[in-house]
């Protein structure tokens, strides 16, 4: 028999409870510079010192981190479920909790790339366990400046394909932390097949058509996912 195909959408929400201000949340690093400075590809070009020096800071806090219990059982379910976790986060809570299988969306804090050719897999670069700082004008293997490894406002989502493909083949989804405001990875929740049913998980009330097969669970990830993991499991 096949196992059912999960597919997880996390937002900010997701990482909350560990103390981590993901990114395009507010709260933390991020109050203190307006988001153009520090998560545009303008921003970078104005002043890459000082994009570095805040996503230094923002691995120094996630380094403080921990997975949450709603990360953890997410990672369970793959005991019983084929689990894939598509994130909007750009920390590695998810795969430090055990999850074997996340798509990025937005990136990932612990690498650094190239900023000529950030995508080319020849160029990014993960940090080491302890490389929280990286160095201004530290230089990728093509000459170029390292640059977060991280999709910033106006730049195209290149695993967004690949998270389409899952979500075409789940036959449960699972929203967690998110408003589902932010595009294009609101609209994955499109691509479900109409026979999958939806659980969303957030405190705010996620404003999606209604339907029969979507069950909305106003509260935190943490609580929610229990609620989710104990139902699906039984």
């Amino acid at each position: 028999m096949k196992t059912k195909k999960i597919v997880v959408l996390t937002g900010a929400g997701m990482s909350a409870e560990s103390g981590f201000s993901t990114f395009r949340d507010s709260g933390g690093l991020w109050e203190k510079y307006p988001v153009e400075q520090v998560a545009t590809p303008e921003g970078w070009n104005d002043n890459a010192d000082l994009v570095t020096d805040f996503y230094n800071g923002l691995r120094k806090q996630l380094a403080d981190a921990q997975p949450n219990e709603g990360h953890r059982l997410l990672a369970k379910l793959e005991e019983y479920y084929d689990v894939v976790v598509v994130t909007q986060n750009v920390d590695n809570l998810h795969e430090r909790a055990g999850s074997s299988r996340v798509i990025h969306l937005h990136g990932e804090l612990t690498k650094v790339t190239s900023s000529r050719d950030p995508e080319n897999p020849e160029f990014v670069r993960t940090l080491g366990e302890n490389e929280t700082l990286v160095p201004h004008g530290a230089k990728a293997s093509d000459g170029s400046l390292l640059r977060p490894y991280i999709v910033w406002f106006g730049e195209a989502v290149p695993k967004m394909e690949e998270a389409v493909e899952e979500a075409r083949n789940a036959d449960i989804f699972i929203v967690i932390g998110t408003s589902l405001n932010v595009y294009p990875a609101a609209g994955l929740i499109n691509y479900v097949p109409r026979t999958a049913p939806i659980y969303v998980i957030d405190p705010k009330t996620v404003k999606i058509s209604n339907s029969p097969r979507i069950r909305f669970l106003e509260t935190t990830a943490t609580k929610g996912m229990q609620l989710v993991f104990d139902e699906l499991t039984r």
